[in-house]
């Protein structure tokens, strides 16, 4: 089994920055594909970037492709998503998510373990 903390969500202003961090424990999870999704209100969770695990190669939404900077840390088993620039537009609960393999999933059925999610809320 692997768990899986976020941290970092928060008050953010738009155009500044944020960093959020995934903790995993229970599991090395190096070979792992890393994601983050995202979800507000009443909408369905949607994928924002993803990482792999094999040769960490990225993938990111249209939505933040040249703001949001996904990275991981194998040595410290943790995964980050650099958020800068945001808009009232991300504001949203945030989830780190996890699956076996090298496969860069962007759809929530892909994934096998979720954190909690962490709150980003963006002012104008």
């Amino acid at each position: 089994q692997v768990q899986l903390v976020e941290s970092g969500g928060g008050l953010v202003q738009a155009g500044g920055s944020l960093r959020l961090s995934c903790a995993a424990s229970g599991r090395t999870v190096s070979s792992y594909t890393m994601g983050w999704f995202r979800q507000t209100p009443g909408k369905e969770r949607e994928f924002v970037s993803a990482i792999s695990g094999y040769d960490g190669s990225t993938s990111y939404a249209d939505s933040v492709k040249g703001r949001f900077t996904i990275s991981r840390d194998n040595a410290k088993n943790t995964v980050y998503l650099q958020m800068n620039s945001p808009n009232p537009e991300d504001t949203a609960v945030y989830y780190c998510a996890a699956r076996p393999g090298a496969v860069v999933a962007v759809v929530t059925r892909g994934y096998n373990y979720w954190g909690q999610g962490t709150q980003v809320t963006v002012s104008s």
